[in-house]
């Protein structure tokens, strides 16, 4: 993505309260806004073509941009030393899960009353994705990129192995079933993989299966671990069977070869989102969409969201133009310009009826089933500061389990005991 800078050249700039964002006096009056995007090259020209249309619009507002680090992961850093010297930007990309963290700052705006404005359209943005948006109830920003997992399957691989192709009632016994069929040592070919890293990658896996299950991850007041219930246990036995005792999971130690070794036919089912389709086409891999095996009908996924964090800087100018600018690279006809174009799900419902959606849709087959499965994120991963920590510690737990070197309730409830003091600021 492009980064854009917008930044009040009307008034000097205070360090901000994290307060509703006021009316300006002068809407004409000159601004500046620095916006980090956080993405790749050819993401960032993309977006720095959409902001020249903005300033176009708008000739009052200068926009600058930058990726605003060297990585997105490096981002939240980025932001947070800036709070102490004021060099921050008016608007960041960041993960979802950052959002609380970024929110207890006070450096955010709160837009929770801008975004009731019925031109906002806020309520076609995934439900997963308006509440990651507003820890607290607070709004602090719009999101940017909405995903979604969903079993991604090789049907040649299932053909050769004499299994049926997944179904939307599938279950968790017929994946497994399906993986240990699919599996053929003698010819390196693996039913299924797993990240056992120990990175969001690993964890982030885990949550829909727990879900199905009626666990959750945190106890309702989000004080405590939850995740190692009995919900969770049955999860990660079902992975651990699968991975130790029918070795039919590929164990990936990197994050980074399973979707290769996909794409590459070794691998008959991965649990991966639209980005994985853009890769997917360019290697003409046979590959086609299903939603994830379900429990009792609960076919629940998981969403990871992303957000377009506005801060307050204490200039009314430079917060009105903040989310005007936000406000018009995530409407449906800018979005589906965005989004779309890099592979990426678009932002809101209404694309579906666009023709950059249909065009979509050619371009990724299954692309269409990721779009719908959005139905099935209805509980958004948690944004509470102690989540990073929480994270590590169950992707090391799973980890643990899927190589053999632990019990699941061993796993988990060791990494309970040191989420829930990550969880209380530890």
């Amino acid at each position: 993505m492009s980064a854009v800078v917008l930044a009040a050249c009307s008034g000097g700039s205070s360090a901000g309260s994290g307060g509703a964002p006021a009316s300006p006096s002068d809407t004409a009056a000159p601004v500046t806004l620095q916006w980090w995007t956080g993405q790749t090259s050819d993401a960032q020209k993309t977006l720095d073509g959409l902001a020249k249309e903005f300033t176009a619009l708008h000739p009052n507002v200068t926009i600058e941009g930058s990726s605003g680090a060297p990585t997105t992961d490096d981002l939240l850093q980025k932001v947070t030393a800036g709070f102490a010297s004021d060099t921050y930007p008016d608007i960041s990309y960041a993960f979802g899960s950052w959002a609380t963290q970024l929110g207890e700052s006070g450096k955010t705006l709160d837009l929770t009353e801008k975004v009731k404005d019925p031109a906002v359209a806020w309520d076609q943005f995934p439900e997963s994705a308006r509440l990651t948006a507003s820890p607290g109830g607070k709004v602090l920003g719009v999101p940017a990129i909405v995903d979604n997992l969903a079993l991604i399957y090789n049907p040649e691989l299932f053909k050769a192995a004499g299994v049926a192709e997944p179904t939307a009632d599938w279950t968790w016994d017929d994946f497994r079933a399906a993986a240990k069929a699919i599996s053929d040592p003698s010819k390196n070919i693996y039913g299924t993989a797993y990240s056992v890293s120990g990175s969001e990658d690993t964890t982030w896996h885990f949550w829909p299966l727990l879900w199905q299950r009626g666990g959750d991850v945190l106890t309702p007041d989000e004080k405590k671990s939850a995740f190692n219930s009995q919900a969770g246990v049955d999860s990660l036995e079902l992975l651990r069977a699968m991975a130790v005792d029918d070795k039919s999971v590929y164990l990936d130690q990197t994050d980074e070869k399973y979707g290769p070794l996909f794409a590459d036919g070794r691998i008959g089912m991965i649990i991966s989102g639209p980005w994985q389709l853009y890769d997917l086409v360019q290697k003409k891999t046979p590959y086609k969409v299903q939603v994830l095996p379900g429990v009792n009908g609960n076919h629940q996924t998981v969403s990871g969201p992303d957000v377009w964090v506005l801060f307050d800087h204490g200039d009314a100018n430079r917060a009105y133009w903040s989310f005007e600018f936000v406000k018009w690279l995530t409407s449906p006809e800018v979005d589906v310009r965005w989004n779309l174009a890099q592979g990426n799900l678009p932002l809101r419902s209404s694309a579906a009826s666009t023709p950059e959606y249909t065009q979509y849709v050619k371009d990724y087959p299954g692309g269409d089933v990721m779009f719908a499965n959005l139905q099935n994120a209805t509980k958004p991963r948690p944004t509470v500061s102690g989540y990073v920590g929480l994270s590590r510690y169950v992707g090391e737990a799973i980890a643990k389990t899927l190589q053999g070197a632990a019990t699941p309730k061993q796993a988990l409830d060791e990494a309970a005991k040191k989420a829930d003091v990550a969880l209380a600021g530890g």
